[in-house]
């Protein structure tokens, strides 16, 4: 893939995206296309006016300088915690409070109603707590007996 501009950070960390023509565009945000079903397809790198700037295929094809700006950019805008286990849940009515392990340790969140649990493509689905936050279960016939057991409660 040839890259018609290049990417790089300013003294303030911000990332700045520089085309073809040499222009500098400060404060470019990476948005992804499919940030669940398909997270190294399709990124498009908007300017600080919401206007694209540039649009990029596939993350691995990139130089590995640039794709690792981008992992650092995307990794600050982006939290959504993959739930591993679900511990407790503080009753089967809604709201409840949910005790998890994800990927980033282990938290609570309240879950205000059944619809904040949401299928999505296959077996994910996409959990919303009460203040916004999304968490991920990746496969939820991968989880352990009692999680799935706990998470069938409210589906």
């Amino acid at each position: 893939m040839d890259m018609d501009f290049q990417l790089e950070r300013n003294n303030f960390g911000r990332l700045v995206l520089i085309d073809a023509a040499g222009q500098r565009h400060e404060g470019v945000v990476p948005v992804r296309a499919f940030p669940i079903a398909a997270p190294d397809e399709g990124l498009s790198l908007i300017s600080a006016d919401g206007r694209e700037l540039a649009w990029i295929v596939r993350l691995a094809e990139l130089p590995a300088a640039a794709r690792t700006l981008l992992d650092e950019e995307l990794a600050q805008r982006e939290f959504v915690p993959v739930v591993r286990r679900i511990q407790s849940v503080s009753t089967f009515s809604t709201p409840s409070i949910w005790q998890v392990e994800t990927d980033r340790g282990e938290t609570q969140f309240v879950l205000k109603a059944e619809e904040d649990i949401r299928r999505l493509e296959g077996p994910d689905l996409l959990i919303t707590d009460s203040h916004g936050i999304q968490f991920l279960v990746r496969d939820r016939w991968a989880l352990d007996k009692a999680s799935r057991r706990l998470l069938e409660r409210f589906l």
